[in-house]
């Protein structure tokens, strides 16, 4: 006990002369951060987020779940080129962006110097930049062969759970191996 007594004003000392040296050291740029969260802070006292009592966004994810959480769905993708025409692949499932992976692209790493976030390679030995985000691949829905589509640059594409019979998609040219007749109408 008399042992933590002698401590306690040596600890008291180290802790008042390490927030004096800290107090001195704030930079502009953590006086602005702790105005920004002292502003938040007020806003949020005098406006708390209200309650809601229903949320439709997560019905739209949970719709988006039953829809394309089964195995062997199909997805219908209708590309508009910039003059306005329409043509269609469909895929086993959704086609993926490129820019997708099933590893992690980074890792963080600490010492005693700071954090620093590595790139790590992919599943071919290759690193990424995350560029591919506007490529889009996916396989045939009866052959399985491989598709790939970019979108930007006035192409757009429009993806659907089943044919659309509206009159620009009704007319759109076949792109890939599968017709609409090919499938049928898939549930």
């Amino acid at each position: 006990m008399k042992k933590f007594a002698r401590m306690a004003p040596a600890t008291v000392a180290a802790l008042v002369v390490g927030l004096a040296l800290t107090s001195c050291t704030d930079s502009g740029q953590d006086k602005e951060n702790k105005a920004k969260q002292d502003n938040y802070d007020h806003l949020v006292a005098q406006q708390p987020a209200g309650r809601m009592e229903y949320s439709p966004t997560r019905e739209a994810i949970n719709q988006w779940i039953k829809t394309w959480g089964k195995r062997g769905k199909l997805s219908y993708v209708y590309i508009q080129n910039a003059n306005g025409e329409y043509g269609y692949f469909i895929m086993k499932g959704l086609p993926v962006p490129r820019c997708k992976m099933l590893t992690p692209t980074e890792r963080v790493e600490s010492s005693s110097n700071g954090v620093a976030v590595l790139a790590q390679p992919g599943m071919d030995g290759t690193y990424t930049s995350g560029s591919t985000c506007n490529a889009y691949y996916g396989f045939d829905a009866t052959t399985g062969a491989y598709m790939e589509f970019t979108v930007g640059t006035n192409q757009s594409f429009f993806l659907f759970d089943k044919p659309m019979t509206m009159p620009e998609y009704a007319s759109a040219k076949q792109l890939g191996p599968t017709s609409v007749k090919d499938v049928g109408q898939q549930p």
